[in-house]
């Protein structure tokens, strides 16, 4: 009996490109409707507070940033976890890791909200909110950061053990959620950025209440979790963050290179500091809308490689990687022409003052040249992680922010925006030459191969 492509043994019995085309569908239809909110939410902030809100609310989006480390960190270390042990019939297994998952994210966040909240303007000021828009990013931030508890429906997990279309459900839904009560609280409330926050964290309220319906009640799966599993396992919990980390440390590398540039926009003297921080505002939005189908193959090729990894089947794992590197290169090239030639169109969408547009435009028509490479850093560095190899997804996620983009910014800055537009797609190119040179090398070495051996051996 053929397995269905919604259920575990899918991932290892299915043809690969079937089963992958299948789970990156899923996965960027659901981040795709998470990128078309945060354009509808900078459309809704930007046309009913205005381009000085929008500029703060893009002030504090590291925290977010930050937030969704931490749930990708936990999400990704447990979907290893939890794939490879479904790929070697091991569902107890399984089990222990989604809950442990479940224990570390709900502290962090606890304690994310505790000390933002205590520390909130240090953090503020950090993250470059002085004047106008300290007023607009305060409330802001407040809410985003009271509702940390709530930012993950722990999606990766869900995908881990096959159910795709419940995954897709647990980011489309409260999406739908979130642009009903942005209009709502922002135009018919009149709450302005509270009421943009107050979407936000209602849309990750229900996509919370799915996740703990799925894992503690649904009962139609390989494994369900109990109060046991809930208990803290030292072993299980380093393995789960030695995994995730880089995930962790790429969206912390995220969140200051934003603050870098955000910190060298307000200084520069070519340009208005509002303007330029409105521009990249714009130009960031835009970017991370056109790269969610390139997160959705990352986030689908995942639970595939891990689950076949599990099962010794490395053939499959060559596979699906291959298909999934040309797939989101192919992709990445193509978008970024059609992005270049519609620049103008696309900025007016979201601002209307001259300067502003001018200066965003410019900026998006650079930055374009970035979505050729763009996907192809944390596409290897999941694959290292799926495998439960952490170390090269560890050179890939720090090692070229600290190497490479981070000094590109510090140097090319020195040319004012012009020089910031520049160093971004520099260094996603520098970064994906790294990435490809650090799979190549562990490939040649057939490291990957005597690890999934080993793994299905002594599972």
């Amino acid at each position: 009996m053929t397995a269905s492509l919604d259920s575990a043994d899918a991932l290892g019995t299915q043809p690969v490109g079937r089963v992958l085309w299948h789970a990156c569908s899923q996965t960027t239809l659901s981040v795709g409707v998470y990128g078309i909110y945060a354009l509808t939410n900078a459309w809704f902030v930007a046309r009913g507070v205005g381009e000085t809100a929008l500029a703060a609310v893009n002030l504090v989006a590291p925290v977010l940033l930050l937030l969704g480390a931490v749930s990708t960190t936990v999400g990704v270390g447990g979907a290893s976890l939890v794939s490879r042990s479904l790929g070697a019939r091991r569902p107890q297994d399984a089990a222990h890791a989604a809950g442990n998952a479940f224990v570390v994210f709900w502290t962090t966040a606890v304690a994310v909200t505790v000390i933002g909240l205590w520390a909130l303007d240090p953090l503020l000021a950090i993250l470059g909110a002085t004047g106008d828009t300290l007023a607009y990013a305060r409330p802001y931030a407040t809410v985003i950061i009271a509702g940390a508890i709530f930012s993950t429906g722990f999606s990766a997990l869900v995908r881990a053990e096959g159910r795709l279309r419940f995954s897709t459900l647990l980011w489309v839904i409260p999406v739908l959620v979130q642009m009903t009560l942005d209009p709502l609280f922002i135009y018919g409330l009149g709450l302005g950025v509270t009421g943009a926050a107050l979407g936000t964290v209602g849309g990750q309220m229900v996509s919370a209440g799915m996740a703990v319906w799925f894992f503690f009640l649904q009962r139609r799966r390989p494994y369900r979790i109990t109060a046991a599993d809930l208990r803290p396992r030292l072993g299980m919990i380093g393995a789960l963050l030695g995994i995730g980390a880089p995930s962790f440390l790429a969206g912390l590398g995220a969140t200051v290179l934003i603050v870098l540039i955000n910190a060298r926009l307000a200084t520069n003297t070519l340009v208005p500091a509002a303007v330029a921080l409105a521009a990249f505002a714009v130009t960031a939005r835009i970017q991370t809308f056109i790269a969610m189908p390139q997160t959705g193959i990352t986030q689908g090729v995942q639970p595939v490689v891990g689950y076949n990894h599990g099962q010794g089947s490395t053939h499959r794992v060559a596979r699906a990687r291959t298909l999934a590197l040309r797939a989101t290169v192919l992709y990445g090239a193509g978008t970024g022409l059609l992005v270049a030639l519609t620049a103008d169109p696309l900025t007016r969408l979201f601002v209307t003052d001259p300067q502003t547009v001018a200066t965003a435009t410019e900026a998006l028509r650079i930055v374009a040249i970035t979505f050729t490479f763009a996907g192809i850093p944390p596409l290897v560095s999941a694959y290292f992680q799926a495998i439960g190899r952490p170390v090269p997804s560890y050179l890939i996620s720090i090692g070229t922010l600290l190497a490479i983009k981070i000094p590109l910014v510090a140097v090319l800055s020195a040319w004012g925006p012009l020089g910031i537009w520049a160093s971004i797609p520099a260094g996603e190119a520098l970064s994906a030459v790294a990435a490809l040179l650090i799979l190549r090398h562990h490939a040649h070495r057939g490291e990957s191969a005597d690890d999934g051996r080993r793994f299905a051996r002594n599972a």
